[in-house]
């Protein structure tokens, strides 16, 4: 004989922080981490966090954040079937897209401010802006197909691309810094 219990299960419904949290760990958590756990040294005595360490994992942090928003625009007559309140719900395509627009103007502009004020090296900030064609891209094929939910699918794939094209750029941008000059060595920002 077997005896099963039903326990209720408490759902706790934490209202509009999945972009905020997907930004924060994959931008600059998982950045800082990685960077900590490649470091060579044994023992941290100080937390060996520099301006270019963070800069890049907040553009990394875009880019991320702007693949799980896109992700959601074919959803969105699902999501409301099941009362699921995505922002893309909540916005409609069409605002949807120009938060796309938004995001993409963003990256890039902060891309130009962080390599004006050398916490990016300037190398970086021109390898990164050889990408701007596909951010292009992504927002044009957002603008035109936000309405039809069989060619936006693929909207999440061009921010894909856009990610790792523009990671590719800021770690190239990174290399070549380091090993065409001495000149650019980052300020650590906590001592």
């Amino acid at each position: 004989m077997r005896l099963y219990i039903s326990v209720p299960t408490i759902s706790i419904k934490l209202p509009r922080i999945g972009r905020p949290l997907c930004f924060a760990a994959f931008g600059p958590f998982a950045t800082t981490a990685f960077y900590l756990l490649l470091g060579s040294a044994s023992e941290i005595h100080y937390i060996p966090l520099t301006g270019t360490i963070l800069s890049v994992s907040l553009l990394v942090g875009l880019t991320t954040t702007l693949i799980l928003f896109c992700s959601h625009f074919h959803q969105v007559e699902g999501d409301l079937a099941v009362g699921k309140m995505s922002p893309l719900v909540r916005l409609g395509t069409e605002r949807g897209s120009g938060v796309v627009k938004v995001a993409v103007l963003a990256l890039y502009s902060l891309l130009v401010a962080l390599g004006l004020c050398r916490a990016l090296p300037l190398i970086c900030s021109f390898l990164c802006a050889l990408t701007l064609p596909m951010g292009k891209l992504v927002v044009s094929y957002v603008e035109e197909n936000h309405k039809n939910k069989w060619k936006i699918f693929m909207a999440k794939y061009y921010c894909v691309r856009l990610h790792t094209l523009f990671g590719v750029a800021l770690v190239a941008g990174l290399v070549a810094a380091r090993m065409l000059t001495n000149r650019h060595v980052p300020k650590l920002v906590f001592q």
